[in-house]
């Protein structure tokens, strides 16, 4: 029992009993107006991210800023107001098309359905009945602007000052309350959202919006998922464990399955996988693996609801505990395509059942999978992708290992020859760089070309199967409930881009977090941009290099007309992130050295920077080595030369 005084927002408004001080949960620390204002945030929260979608569909939020390839609002040239009105036009005509609207509403619709389960789960688990009711109504006419984005790649490199950038905070009295406070709303948020059965990319936003509006550091929010993942891992190995005792000791087939109402939180029930007896002793294992947390046990077991007792529940949630992307089942998505697999960056993903608490330790709430567009070595498929740290459970995606590897080293032995640098400098004399894709390039140059387009086109072809491959194993949760997100250089790039056009014509909506695209071979034409935006429910990062030959030269028998992602901006979409890294970026084989300081530079949210570093000292060896080659006469019939005029003619020519 509890008595609550005049409200105060500096302090909690109730005093506890001994009770509710050894088990805190939202209903002790917070007053009816506080849990009122709770409920709000979330609402408006989860507005935010609907805004979010509408203005990717609204031709009358076009962006503005250098970074969109508008000029800002001060600018009132007639060229800059005659080039936005064009494309304002431009753009309206493209977003009448049906095919669009359809996916607008499509998006809109999971939107509308994943917010009324948020918000129907919280006020049930924090408020009385009639009280849940009253806000629930309210919190359904709550709006918020959609400010535009601030340019990401100009903010401080703190991780926390991008977060604020990327989701401003949103004003609630609840960032008053003392730090400790705004934490466990944090918490029991998270643990709300988790009572859902999944975790969406939609849910994930929804709590950087709740982190940026409380206050509290990113830090914070990604330990706490850490915690909490291994927290419910444990409970459910242990559930999993004692099954089939406690089933014999109840000695009733017919109710394998329990409930339990919890008095402390309105509404809230745990399900269980064994017998009466359990109900206690499921509660005191979550209390015990995340104590530290701030929530008590009891409290922490119900807001979880289901999902506190079920060891089937959890293991759905982490994919069949990883084995769905590491196991054979991933096979089943990869009929398309001869070579196909997911591999963890850290920790061993063990399957046998005595070395499942090494497993356990590895298990995130998130996944993050990067995807190499070339390799030189088989041993490099792992490298790029050590940078990203621990809040996920990282992954590299192999595909089409030989075809990779082959125009890997292909272009390797191009750019060393006397006939790449010569024509580097031709194109220095006769071309600006924004002209790179009507670039002639020089006769000499074009003779060999067959010894790196071959390659380039198997594997483009082969990115583009792969790619619908991972759409399917997204879809069909080889990740578990948990959001993905994806980061990919060079054809890599072009998998992940084949894939969210997959996402998009499917309605797969909810599965991807974040998207990074380095250097993509991929059309920047605004409808395919605009699809992939949809499935995106955070960050769609391009980073392109005007710099980059490599590039224009490869992709320069493609469909140009549609312009190239990896070369330029995408001009005029709401949501997109346009990263322009042509002074780092001299050449298109640098990309792989330099994913760390590229995700550093945009504000990524998880990095491990001694590896950082260590990419940073393989970029001053790559520079010498330029600078060797560049100070050799043109004339100069290198090795590399000879090693490519033999592949020339070994490769044979295009039918």
């Amino acid at each position: 029992m509890q008595v609550l005084k005049k409200s105060s927002w500096g302090h909690s408004d109730s005093v506890a009993s001994t009770s509710e001080e050894k088990n805190p949960d939202l209903a002790t620390i917070l007053s009816v107006e506080q849990r009122v204002e709770f409920t709000f945030l979330l609402a408006r929260g989860a507005e935010s991210i609907r805004k979010n979608i509408e203005a990717t569909f609204d031709a009358t939020h076009l962006p503005q800023g250098p970074a969109s390839g508008l000029s800002p609002p001060s600018d009132k040239s007639a060229e800059s107001e005659t080039k936005a009105s064009a494309l304002q036009q431009e753009r309206e005509k493209l977003l009448s098309e049906p095919k669009l609207q359809e996916l607008k509403s499509a998006a809109l619709q999971y939107l509308d359905d994943w917010r009324e389960s948020v918000l129907q789960r919280v006020a049930e688990a924090v408020n009385s009945s009639e009280l849940s009711k009253g806000q629930k109504s309210q919190a359904k006419a709550t709006e918020t602007s959609a400010k535009p984005k601030k340019d990401i790649a100009e903010a401080d490199d703190s991780v926390d000052t991008a977060l604020r950038l990327l989701y401003p905070p949103i004003p609630t009295p609840l960032a008053k309350l003392p730090h400790d406070q705004r934490i466990l709303i944090l918490h029991s948020t998270l643990l709300l959202l988790l009572s859902l059965k999944h975790y969406t990319a939609h849910s994930r936003i929804l709590l950087l919006y709740i982190t940026s509006s409380l206050g509290v550091s990113m830090s914070i929010l990604a330990q706490d998922e850490i915690k909490v993942a291994q927290g419910l891992l444990k409970v459910a190995k242990q559930l999993s464990g004692d099954a089939e005792v406690a089933k014999k000791a109840e000695g009733n087939k017919n109710s394998r399955y329990w409930k339990v109402g919890l008095a402390s939180v309105a509404g809230a029930a745990i399900i269980g996988v064994t017998g009466g007896l359990a109900a206690p002793l499921v509660a005191a294992g979550i209390g015990g693996v995340m104590g530290g947390l701030g929530l008590g046990a009891t409290a922490a077991a119900g807001y979880l609801g289901t999902l506190a007792g079920s060891s089937v529940l959890v293991a759905s949630l982490f994919g069949a505990y990883g084995a769905k992307m590491t196991g054979e089942m991933i096979d089943a998505y990869a009929k398309e395509v001869e070579d196909f697999a997911f591999l963890p960056i850290r920790g061993l993903h063990r399957r046998s059942k005595a070395d499942q608490l090494t497993a356990v330790e590895d298990r995130r709430l998130r996944v993050a999978i990067g995807i190499s567009g070339w390799l030189t070595e088989k041993e490099e498929i792992l490298e790029p992708w050590r940078v990203i740290g621990g809040g996920s459970e990282v992954f590299a995606l192999r595909w089409e290992l030989e075809a990779v590897l082959n125009l890997g080293n292909n272009l390797t032995i191009m750019l060393k020859t006397a006939a790449w640098n010569y024509a580097k400098r031709e194109i220095l004399m006769k071309t600006m760089l924004a002209g790179l894709m009507t670039a002639l390039w020089p006769l000499a140059l074009l003779k060999v070309s067959r010894v790196v387009d071959n390659p380039f086109s198997v594997a483009k072809s082969r990115g583009d199967k792969a790619g619908e491959v991972l759409a399917d194993a997204l879809i069909n949760k080889a990740q578990g409930e948990r959001p993905v997100t994806l980061v990919g250089y060079s054809l890599g790039a072009r998998v992940i881009y084949t894939c969210l056009m997959s996402l998009a014509a499917r309605g797969a909506f909810g599965l991807v977090e974040s998207v990074v695209l380095i250097g993509t071979p991929a059309p920047s034409e605004a409808s395919d941009w605009i699809s992939m935006r949809s499935v995106v429910s955070g960050r769609l990062v391009n980073v392109f290099s005007k710099n980059d030959y490599v590039l224009a030269f490869l992709y320069r028998t493609s469909s140009i007309q549609y312009g190239v992602a990896g070369l330029q901006e995408i001009e005029g979409i709401r949501g997109v992130e346009n990263v322009d890294v042509s002074k780092e970026v001299s050449g298109h084989l640098r990309y792989r050295h330099m994913i760390g300081s590229i995700l550093h530079k945009i504000g990524f949210e998880d990095l491990i920077m001694e590896e950082v570093e260590k990419e940073e000292e393989m970029i001053h060896l790559l520079d010498m080595e330029e600078d060797r080659l560049d100070h050799k006469s043109k004339e100069d019939f290198s090795e590399a030369d000879i090693e490519l005029h033999k592949l020339e003619k070994e490769t044979p020519q295009k039918p």
